[in-house]
């Protein structure tokens, strides 16, 4: 029996070293990513949706469009896809909400692309790309991928599974949810590793 418990305790901690290590990993990874870097020319911007509160964008997403707005404002040529779905909490899908911050930031209509049924980022990124497709036959299209810092790599990577030639807008990420953010983003990355594929 002693042996058996000693077996069981080493191959627990084998496995919480292991997940220790790629927790420290991971993190270096989405704090690398998540630090802004020159921006090369793009055909396109996407910014990914976050919660709603009813209608009213959350401080997440409050961040990721403010960011888009300054870029779009400085790039008039570029237009934007905004890309999320409706939550069972949301009263509107969130690429409405997006939609109608950037117009009230001046933000032309004939610039923004609507896409307005993903629930993941995976699906955000899929189905952006799919709106493109539609209207733009171009190879190696450039994007833009405009998130909070800590969801910068798993964007990325994601997008480079989908065939896209990404970039990354890093926003700022509101005080209150920073810690909880890039723990629950190592879980994410992970499940995105393993789940989301073309």
């Amino acid at each position: 029996m002693k042996h058996l418990i000693k077996k069981a305790i080493y191959f627990m901690t084998i496995m919480i070293c292991m997940m220790l290590i790629s927790f420290i990993i991971v993190q270096a990874l989405i704090v690398m990513d998540g630090r802004y870097k020159p921006i090369g020319e793009v055909d396109y911007v996407i910014v990914l949706g976050a919660r709603l509160y009813g209608d009213i964008p959350s401080p997440s997403l409050t961040e990721r469009l403010k960011a888009a707005t300054v870029y779009l404002k400085e790039n008039e040529e570029v237009k934007v896809i905004v890309s999320g779905g409706q939550g069972i909490d949301e009263d509107i899908p969130e690429a409405h909400a997006m939609k109608k911050y950037l117009l009230d930031n001046h933000i032309n209509s004939d610039r923004i692309i609507q896409e307005d049924r993903s629930t993941t980022t995976f699906e955000n990124l899929s189905m952006s790309l799919d709106k493109v497709k539609k209207t733009d036959s171009r190879e190696n299209l450039r994007f833009l991928i405009v998130t909070n810092k800590y969801h910068i790599f798993r964007s990325k990577f994601l997008a480079k599974r989908l065939g896209i030639i990404p970039e990354g807008l890093p926003a700022k990420i509101p005080p209150t949810v920073i810690i909880q953010s890039y723990i629950r983003e190592y879980f994410a990355v992970v499940k995105s590793f393993f789940m989301d594929r073309v």
